[in-house]
């Protein structure tokens, strides 16, 4: 279904080991916004849509995966010279003592992942709406987290993360303008 390709889709940097700004990106790998409930709520939607926006929940939702692997480089890249002590310094002293320096869903408060961050209506204009405001709340979380940091190589990647946001919110919507169009035309759903 997908070919692989052993590269990230935009490079990640990051200037300096920084366990708080870790804390907070942790935020988009495992929070209710993040990037994995993204994914996993665009793939699953594609079950009950019409057939012409299937295609850009896959697209989407297989994109949401490749931010899941930017997002874990970035923590990683933040903590992986980080002592117990910044850990604990940094508010991620129950992380460490659970997992070390290991990526682990959770969110930005240690709330573990959960299903219940990802929904699925069966109504199409519905479920594109909710789609909307994901990407929405991702792209406001990122900007939050770029007014946060001073490292300008992080920054650039977070930058573009947030612009594709921006991007998937404006497909999205396009979908919702075809769904209406054609639910009025048609009278359907």
């Amino acid at each position: 279904m997908w070919i692989y390709e052993k590269k990230l889709q935009y490079p990640v940097k990051v200037s300096t080991c920084n366990p708080m700004l870790a804390k907070y990106l942790i935020e988009q790998y495992g929070g209710a916004d993040g990037e994995l409930s993204a994914a996993l709520r665009y793939l699953n939607q594609r079950y009950s849509i019409p057939d012409r926006v299937i295609g850009l929940l896959t697209d989407i939702g297989t994109e949401e995966f490749a931010h899941l692997e930017m997002i874990a480089t970035m923590v990683y890249k933040l903590t992986k010279d980080a002592t117990a002590e910044e850990m604990e310094k940094a508010g991620l002293g129950a992380h460490y003592a659970n997992h070390d320096n290991a990526l682990f869903y959770h969110n930005a408060a240690g709330a573990p992942w959960t299903a219940t961050y990802i929904q699925a209506k069966g109504d199409p204009i519905a479920d594109l709406y909710e789609d909307i405001a994901a990407e929405e709340k991702a792209r406001a979380t990122y900007q939050w987290i770029i007014d946060m940091s001073d490292d300008p190589d992080l920054n650039d990647g977070l930058k573009f993360l947030r612009e594709r946001e921006v991007v998937h919110s404006q497909r999205f919507r396009e979908a919702v303008e075809m769904l209406k169009e054609e639910r009025d035309r048609q009278k359907i759903f």
